[in-house]
């Protein structure tokens, strides 16, 4: 499928040189700015939609509740939503590897941290209103919705998606006078600039975590190769260029799609298990992030292993290989943070330093 005259696949060995670039240079020469406008755009989009939300007071066409025949259990698909807008792993990831790169002072994360939550949550919430009551504007009515989200099939897949927040975020600008095509294309401008932020974000990620997989306990490196960050980047990158040239066109990323949602949220639930092991050695009450914890836990390994059940069945060998693959590290990890939390309460108790 061409895109303006260039394939995708011509356009996937572009970004992978971009990404390759971005995810080696230093933090503050290219990650840095390009976020900072991205935030801009980000500031942008969302006065223009609560503006068109404001003016067009659009009416919420979509029932409270509707029964669709082919829909996956309630649970745990509904913990699984929830949870990707309550506590993302990337962005627990993107925190300790590339967030923390650009402060000014470690006590700048704490309004960062909870402005960027609170942030969230209002996009959240716009995204919500765009495609409950925005894709019904323009004498779309409840047909709108409800053609759209027929059936859990018509509703999937990243285009599906993606479409609906962009017609019903278009509704929303059109209501005072921006004109649909226009209001459009801002949006997908807007989801594309943010998409690529998040794909040399996630390099550089991977990098770390390919190389703090083979360290030792001092955080030392034990592959040789893998210490210097142009070849483990490369590693990455060419991997991450394998899965999306998996499938005819360069669609290897619709193919993953599927494990996103229950593996992003385990991320999570690993997170919350270092916060753990972090509070039992300092002596702190751990129930604060064990309970969320040990729940994000329950939900995802059963969701992942639902999925690893399915991708069974259909015979799907790409997402057998990722899902298991992602489960032994996860369970590593696991077997590791408890032991650490049941040693830590056996160590004497730290002393805090005068400050």
């Amino acid at each position: 499928m061409p895109i303006k005259g260039i394939s995708v696949v011509t356009w996937i060995y572009i970004l992978m040189v971009y990404v390759f670039l971005a995810s080696t240079l230093p933090v503050h020469k290219l990650l840095q700015p390009r976020d900072y406008i991205n935030s801009h755009e980000l500031l942008i989009a969302m006065a223009l939609l609560v503006l068109g939300i404001l003016v067009g007071h659009p009416k919420i066409v979509a029932p409270a509740f509707q029964t669709v025949p082919d829909a996956p259990p309630l649970f745990p698909i509904l913990f699984i939503t929830i949870a990707c807008g309550a506590i993302s792993g990337f962005h627990s990831l993107a925190a300790s590897g590339t967030t923390v790169k650009q402060l000014e002072k470690e006590t700048d994360s704490l309004p960062i941290g909870y402005g960027g939550m609170i942030l969230e949550g209002v996009l959240a919430t716009i995204v919500i209103i765009a495609v409950t009551a925005g894709l019904g504007m323009n004498g779309g009515g409840v047909e709108a919705f409800t053609s759209h989200y027929a059936s859990w099939a018509a509703a999937s897949g990243l285009g599906a998606k993606l479409s609906a927040v962009i017609n019903g975020s278009a509704n929303l600008m059109n209501s005072y006078g921006i004109p649909l095509d226009l209001a459009k294309t801002i949006m997908a401008v807007f989801i594309v600039s943010f998409a690529g932020t998040t794909m040399d974000s996630s390099a550089r990620i991977q990098r770390f975590a390919l190389q703090e997989l083979f360290s030792n306990k001092n955080k030392e490196v034990v592959v040789k190769p893998l210490k210097n960050r142009y070849i483990a980047t490369a590693i990455v990158i060419l991997a991450a260029m394998a899965l999306a040239l998996s499938a005819d066109g360069g669609k290897g990323a619709l193919i993953l799609w599927p494990v996103f949602g229950a593996l992003n949220q385990l991320l999570a639930s690993l997170a919350l298990l270092i916060g753990t092991v972090y509070l039992a050695k300092k002596r702190k009450p751990i129930w604060i992030t064990g309970l969320p914890m040990l729940f994000m836990m329950v939900i995802t390994l059963y969701a992942t292993f639902m999925n690893l059940k399915k991708f069974i069945a259909s015979n799907n060998g790409l997402l057998i290989f990722i899902t298991v693959a992602t489960l032994i590290i996860a369970l590593w990890i696991i077997i590791e943070g408890f032991i650490a939390i049941a040693k830590a309460g056996k160590e004497p108790e730290p002393v805090e330093e005068e400050i």
